[in-house]
C-alpha cells in the first residue's frame, strides 16, 4: 500500500486577513510526480507555506495538513523528509554564505552553518558527492552572492539533497535561468524522479513540467478545478479555461509549451 506524502482535508487558510482555502483536499502519494499548476494568484504560494509550516490553517477538528502521515512536525526534522527549494529560500539566504556552507546548511534546515553546529567526517564527504552530483563542486568556497541564478539554485538543490530526503517540494525551479541553465537543471531533476524521489512541482510555467511528471493539478481562486494525468489535463481548452486566455498546446518528446490560439 502507497504512503501518502501530503494528505490535505478540508483546510481553510488565510494570508494575511484574506481567506486564500476555503474547504481545500489534497492528497500525493509516494511515488506519484505531480504538478500543481496555476495561474498567479491561484493560491500556490500559500499552499507552499502550509506544506513548509511557514503558515497553518485555521483550526477545525475536521480538517488536517498531513505529510508523511503526521500531523505534527518538528520543522527541521520535517525538512529532513521533505526537501524544499523555493524562490523564497533564495532571497532569504546569507549572501556571505560560502557554497560547501549552502549545502551543509541542509542537515539543520538553517541560513548557512553556526559555530554550535557540528558535522561529521561523513557529512563533509556527502556535502562533497552531493555538489559533485550537481556539478557545482569547484565553487564551494565561492560566496552565494557571487554565484548566478543558476547556481545559487543547484546550491538550494543540493541544500534540500543532503538528508537524502524522500520528497522534494520546487517553487517554480527555473524561473530567471536562461536556456541552457534551466535544461540542465531540469535534466537534473528527470534524474532524481528516474531515481526514485517523488517531486511535487509548484508553477504556472509549463516548459517546467518534466516528461517524469504525469499528474497535473489546476489551482485557480484558491480551489482545485482540475486534477488527472497530464495528457487529459494538458490540453488547449483546459489551460484556456485555467489562464483565462485563448492558448493552443504543442507537445514535444513529452515537454509542453503554449501559444496564443489563432
Amino acid at each position: 500500500m502507497q504512503k501518502n506524502v501530503i494528505d490535505i482535508r478540508n483546510v481553510t487558510a488565510y494570508s494575511g486577513s484574506t481567506e486564500v482555502f476555503r474547504g481545500l483536499s489534497l492528497k500525493v502519494e509516494e511515488g506519484c510526480n505531480t504538478v500543481l499548476l496555476g495561474p498567479n494568484g491561484s493560491g500556490k504560494s500559500t499552499l507552499l507555506k502550509l506544506l513548509s509550516r511557514e503558515l497553518y490553517p485555521v483550526y477545525d477538528r475536521e480538517s488536517h495538513v498531513r505529510i508523511f502521515g503526521r500531523d505534527n512536525w518538528p520543522v527541521s526534522e520535517l525538512r529532513r523528509r521533505l526537501g524544499i527549494v523555493s524562490d523564497d529560500l533564495q532571497h532569504d539566504y546569507l549572501p556571505g554564505a560560502l557554497g560547501r556552507s549552502v549545502i551543509l546548511s541542509g542537515y539543520y534546515a538553517s541560513i548557512d552553518i553556526w559555530r554550535h553546529q557540528e558535522f561529521s567526517s561523513d557529512d563533509l564527504e556527502k556535502a562533497g558527492a552531493v555538489m559533485t552530483l550537481l556539478g557545482i563542486g569547484e565553487l564551494k568556497d565561492r560566496p552565494f552572492c557571487a554565484m548566478s541564478t543558476g547556481q545559487q539554485r543547484r546550491f538550494l538543490l543540493g541544500r534540500a539533497l543532503i538528508n537524502d530526503p524522500d520528497a522534494l517540494l520546487l517553487d517554480e525551479p527555473t524561473t530567471g535561468l536562461d536556456i541552457s541553465t534551466s535544461l540542465y537543471y531540469l535534466e537534473t531533476l528527470r534524474r532524481l524522479m528516474r531515481s526514485g524521489k517523488t517531486v511535487l512541482l509548484v508553477t504556472h510555467h509549463l516548459y517546467e513540467i518534466p516528461p517524469e511528471i504525469h499528474r497535473v493539478v489546476f489551482l485557480k481562486g484558491g480551489r482545485i478545478v482540475g486534477d488527472g494525468h497530464k495528457r487529459d489535463m494538458l490540453t488547449s481548452e483546459a489551460l484556456s479555461f485555467l489562464f483565462d486566455y485563448p492558448l493552443q498546446v504543442i507537445e514535444v518528446n513529452g515537454f509542453y509549451q503554449v501559444l496564443p490560439a489563432s
